[in-house]
């Protein structure tokens, strides 16, 4: 796949203060890529300076192999042909869904307006709802008619901040998988910024955690679930403990939770210190198991249960059971670790 963008040791500051740091990363022709991270980590900052809103610091950002920014070159936002939409939606109130999408396409006669706006109502499913006003639309029509704005110019890439966090929980996923879909059918690329996990999940093709001002680490979100780069990583995509061992044998780790042997071979020599991060569906309350523990929570949540658990050492950990689970609160059980291959962080 060539490369659409390249992010190269990018640094951004507000006056004094450095918000982003030796940010590096690509993105491909068509693909999807997130970045997903906590509030404040400069997630919206990176955006912005893509979108050429912000001035760098360090750094340079590519297009096409094109030079758009550096801390001299500030290529004007409306020349570098990307899109952008909103968290909160941005659109003109005293304008109807028709003129709002029409906003951007300057220079276009108005038959070619025309076609352009019915083609893109078409796409986001909303083809008889030209003449409303935003007021009169759902959050998830407006948000349908913000991308629909930002796709009539054809952009080479198209910038999201936050773009589903005003909806409900349902509304979201299914508007985010749409979205995804409308991507892909007009095979142009985005970067979607998010703080939520499943979203991100759910659209990206590439995927990089922002914490603290610098990238820790960018590639599939199958590879950061599975391989996460360290435990702040593996913290974000997924829930989890992380539980200090050391090393018996190159399979088996002894910890809190009793001495835990693998399938593959992942720790020596012995003696070595290691963090493993255990997932709440690798822990099974039962009868079997080296550590006891007693539940303080049971949450049924339809296809799985979701317990509290506290440890002998009064650590509360989580354990999800997807079978049929019939402990109650108050009651003695053996933990058992059942993972085929932990994720390990080593000293």
């Amino acid at each position: 796949m060539s490369q659409l963008l390249q992010v190269e040791s990018v640094s951004c500051a507000y006056q004094n203060s450095v918000v982003v740091r030796d940010l590096s990363f690509a993105v491909g022709v068509g693909e999807i890529a997130c970045l997903l991270g906590p509030s404040g980590c400069g997630k919206t900052t990176v955006l912005r300076a893509l979108a050429g809103f912000n001035r760098l610091r360090g750094g340079a950002i590519r297009m096409e192999g094109e030079v758009v920014s550096t801390p001299e070159l500030a290529l004007a936002p409306e020349k570098r042909r990307m899109g952008m939409v909103f968290q909160d939606y941005a659109l003109f109130p005293h304008l109807t869904v028709f003129e709002n999408i029409a906003f951007g396409l300057n220079g276009a006669g108005r038959a070619d307006k025309g076609r352009a706006v019915a083609e893109m109502l078409e796409l986001v499913q909303l083809p008889d709802l030209s003449k409303r006003y935003p007021h009169e639309l759902s959050g998830g029509q407006q948000q349908r008619v913000a991308l629909a704005r930002a796709l009539a110019p054809k952009p080479r890439l198209l910038l999201m901040d936050e773009p589903f966090s005003n909806l409900d929980t349902e509304l979201r996923r299914q508007l985010s998988l749409e979205v995804r879909d409308i991507l892909k059918h007009q095979g142009i690329a985005a970067i979607v910024v998010t703080h939520d996990q499943e979203e991100a999940f759910a659209i990206s093709d590439r995927l990089g955690i922002l914490a603290g001002g610098q990238l820790q680490q960018w590639g599939r979100p199958e590879t950061l679930y599975y391989e996460p780069a360290n435990p702040m990583v593996a913290g974000f995509v997924g829930k989890g403990s992380l539980f200090e061992g050391i090393c018996v044998s190159e399979t088996c780790v002894e910890t809190e939770l009793g001495l835990l042997e693998f399938a593959e071979p992942f720790c020596a020599p012995a003696g070595r210190t290691v963090r493993l991060f255990i997932r709440p569906a690798d822990l099974h309350p039962g009868s079997d198991g080296s550590v006891e523990a007693r539940i303080l929570t049971r949450e049924f949540l339809g296809g799985q249960t979701l317990y509290t658990l506290e440890l002998p050492n009064g650590r509360r950990v989580e354990s999800e059971v997807r079978q049929q689970a019939n402990h109650r609160v108050g009651d003695q059980v053996r933990l058992q670790v059942s993972v085929h291959r932990p994720i390990a962080f080593f000293e």
